[in-house]
């Protein structure tokens, strides 16, 4: 019998949940979804909008909360966590740099920090918020088409989303050594920019921008290179090695790897693909027939738009 046919781009569900609690014992979010963050962020430098509220989707791993807030020093954030590590996380780093509140030592303006699986109304406006950041999380759900719509639903209309991920071309080296090794696949397959314009227009957005860069990042050792790997994941693909790998499992990989992926300098080397995205969520437009049902939201905000232009 044959294996039920997966998407390749999507990753599993619960390793994904097992990375992100194994995450939230970082000190800080990852050096390279920093670095990723201020690319990004340098791209704002060109959108006139000015959000009156963000919401930071993954804040405490993306790493991206200074960059936003010195563009947007007056802009109210909001921050949603997939598990509870995670929210306390970002929570803790709230706390830590929130003023105090003079007749109330104790006390805080009201809590940022969402959790992804609460059922509670959101607490940012109504309407939605005017900037939604998501940096580094194209590639950490296992529902990519999904995850666009709650992000076009959390925005509000002329809102815009900025977000990143890593793209196809990652890891290349690794994938190829893994392949002739005879071993599963070491990740999962990365979205195209393309598809992800694609994607984004499909979950209603519109003027995606897609951009892409290559780096190729190098350690000293084999053993640098896995333990910085860890900050970024886990293997997450579908299809992966199952279970726990043995020592010897390891001095086997360690040795694959110096001798794979050593460069001309000495130094281990591997690619890393960044995809840059940024679209709008522009006013409902109900579809023209004989007959036009829309519904009292989309009402709503097709008014709230109109009375904007005027």
């Amino acid at each position: 019998m044959s294996a039920p046919s997966l998407n390749p781009v999507a990753p599993q569900s619960q390793a994904l949940l097992h990375q992100a609690r194994r995450l939230a014992g970082l000190p800080g979010a990852p050096w390279l979804y920093q670095e990723v963050a201020r690319r990004l962020a340098s791209k704002l430098e060109i959108i006139l909008l000015q959000p009156l509220q963000w919401l930071d989707w993954g804040g405490f791993l993306g790493g991206g909360a200074a960059e936003v807030q010195a563009h947007y020093p007056q802009a109210q954030r909001w921050v949603r966590e997939p598990v509870p590590e995670l929210q306390q996380r970002s929570r803790d780093q709230w706390r830590a740099q929130a003023p105090r509140i003079w007749w109330a030592p104790w006390r805080r303006d009201t809590d940022p920090v969402v959790l992804g699986t609460s059922t509670e109304p959101a607490p940012w406006a109504p309407q939605g918020v005017q900037m939604l950041w998501a940096n580094m999380a194209l590639h950490a759900h296992p529902d990519l088409p999904g995850l666009l719509k709650q992000w076009h639903q959390a925005l509000a209309v002329d809102g815009f989303l900025m977000c990143s991920g890593l793209g196809p071309d990652t890891a290349r080296e690794l994938r190829h050594l893994y392949r002739e090794l005879g071993w599963p696949l070491p990740t999962i397959s990365f979205i195209d920019m393309h598809d992800l314009g694609d994607a984004l227009v499909e979950a209603g957005f519109a003027d995606p921008v897609m951009d892409m860069e290559q780096v190729t990042l190098t350690w000293g050792s084999a053993e640098e290179m896995l333990a910085e790997w860890r900050t970024w994941g886990g293997n997450v693909a579908q299809g992966r090695f199952a279970g726990l790998r043995t020592p010897r499992w390891r001095a086997r990989l360690l040795k694959a790897l110096t001798q794979g992926l050593m460069r001309a300098d000495g130094r281990l080397g591997l690619t890393i693909e960044l995809v840059y995205g940024h679209a709008v969520k522009p006013a409902p437009r109900p579809p023209i027939a004989a007959e036009t049902r829309v519904s009292l939201d989309d009402m709503k905000a097709m008014i709230r738009h109109g009375s904007s232009k005027t």
